[in-house]
């Protein structure tokens, strides 16, 4: 029976996984400018809900367009 419950729980291991770094993913998928910033808010503050909030918000969030002069 010990031997199941590593495959047991290795899914919710998964799900919990991805869902930490969903600002991070989000980032990724949308080509966010400041992409390093967000993966690294959400690595080292994600931890915090404040802090995983952030970094969701900030990678939904469309950027501005960069003015050329």
């Amino acid at each position: 029976m010990t031997h199941l419950l590593p495959a047991f729980f290795l899914p919710f291991f998964g799900f919990g996984f991805v869902l930490y770094f969903l600002p991070s993913i989000i980032a990724l998928a949308r080509s966010k400018r400041d992409i390093a910033a967000i993966i690294l808010l959400n690595f080292f503050l994600g931890w915090t809900a404040i802090g995983w909030v952030i970094a969701l918000i900030w990678a939904v969030k469309t950027d501005a367009p960069m003015v050329a002069r």
